[in-house]
């Protein structure tokens, strides 16, 4: 049958969005527990809102509206059948670009869309040079899952997305997060407004730094991390990148009720 409504981009962006920042309030306002202790706020792609509306950097009306404007335009950037993504398992990142560029076709895309964490990385771009890159890992006998996704998100084929998101951001409304965010981009932590409208314009486009965020946070003293929303993807990649690490998932009041101490 048709893709349902809900898993357009434009209606699944506000929606996972509204999951998390919920989760986040009951937390803060029923539970009374202080969330500003902590060092950094982060999330990935769509989560990075998330992140920023929980630092008090955006407003929560301000966040859906953006972020279903964003899956709008990214969904609109590619025809439906022209782009994919395709996760690479156990590959380091300079071994994937090795691999991009041995088959990289003319007018091709094939970038890194996601450095999630050691041995887990997305290239996003179009369908054929994508379908190369499938078949080449394959006879190398390494695994490679294509992803049910509706567009090939963080990469230059979502460049008019990009353009259309850009005045949207730049028009909107942002404080400076406390505590700081770490961006997408740069897997630093970031607090200048100027910077942080920059950053999320150009994370349409470009690899989303998760390893290294964790990373950073870690090297700059966290050891502690909750994942906020709906899953417990981001909680696993933690666990992952550094094995010391203690990382939760909270995404119900079952889950407050048993985590938070």
């Amino acid at each position: 049958g048709p893709i349902s409504e809900i898993n357009l981009t434009e209606n699944t962006q506000p929606a996972i969005f509204v999951v998390s920042y919920s989760i986040f309030s009951v937390m803060k306002e029923e539970f009374n527990i202080d969330l500003n202790k902590a060092n950094y706020f982060a999330g990935h792609s769509l989560g990075e809102y998330s992140a920023l509306t929980c630092a008090n950097s955006l407003k929560f009306e301000e966040a859906i509206c953006l972020l279903h404007q964003r899956g709008k335009s990214m969904q609109e950037a590619v025809p439906r059948d022209k782009g994919n993504m395709l996760a690479i398992i156990g590959l380091k990142k300079n071994e994937i670009l090795e691999e991009i560029n041995s088959i990289l076709i003319e007018d091709g895309v094939c970038e890194i869309a996601n450095d999630n964490c050691p041995g887990q990385i997305v290239v996003s771009g179009d369908k054929n040079s994508i379908q190369h890159l499938y078949e080449k890992i394959k006879k190398k006998s390494i695994r490679g899952v294509i992803l049910p996704v509706s567009a090939p998100f963080h990469c230059s084929m979502m460049e008019s997305a990009e353009k259309k998101m850009s005045n949207k951001i730049l028009e909107t409304t942002f404080n400076s997060p406390k505590p700081s965010i770490i961006s997408n981009v740069t897997a630093k932590d970031e607090n200048e407004v100027s910077v942080i409208k920059k950053l999320l314009i150009k994370q349409i486009t470009t690899t989303v730094r998760w390893r290294e965020s964790v990373e950073h946070m870690i090297n700059k003293g966290s050891n502690e991390f909750i994942e906020i929303g709906p899953g417990k993807v981001l909680s696993g990649l933690v666990k992952r990148i550094i094995k010391e690490s203690k990382a939760t998932s909270i995404n119900s009041v079952e889950d407050i009720k048993n985590n938070i101490k």
